[in-house]
């Protein structure tokens, strides 16, 4: 009995490789599909990379732009400043030199002044 069940699973042995092949091409199927979509998803990655990198250049570019403009505006405000602060400065001499500071008093400065 042993050897008509052996016979039988000799027998069969064709069908189930046959079987086995199958499934192991299918399964080779299946992983050139993954290796597809790996690539693809690689290059979509490298895409979004370049983008953002060149994304990110612009807006840097920008923003020192903006600072430059913002560094000559500043830079100029403060020679102005530095301008109206020195000619106030020179009429204060001027005044406490000439002795006006002591014959007005300060409430009629300050009214002169408007405030």
């Amino acid at each position: 009995m042993a050897t008509k069940e052996l016979q039988s699973q000799l027998a069969a042995l064709p069908e189930r490789v046959a079987v086995v092949e199958i499934k192991v091409e299918a399964i080779n199927e299946k992983l050139t599909d993954i290796k597809s979509d790996v690539k693809d998803m690689h290059n979509c990655l490298d895409n979004t990379r370049d983008l953002l990198d060149k994304k990110l250049c612009e807006m840097a570019d920008a923003s020192n732009s903006q600072h430059a403009d913002l560094y000559k505006k500043i830079g100029d405000l403060e020679k102005l400043k530095n301008k109206y602060t020195t000619y106030a400065m020179i009429g204060l001499a001027f005044a406490a030199g000439t002795g006006w500071l002591n014959s007005v008093h300060l409430p009629q400065i300050l009214k002169f002044l408007g405030l």
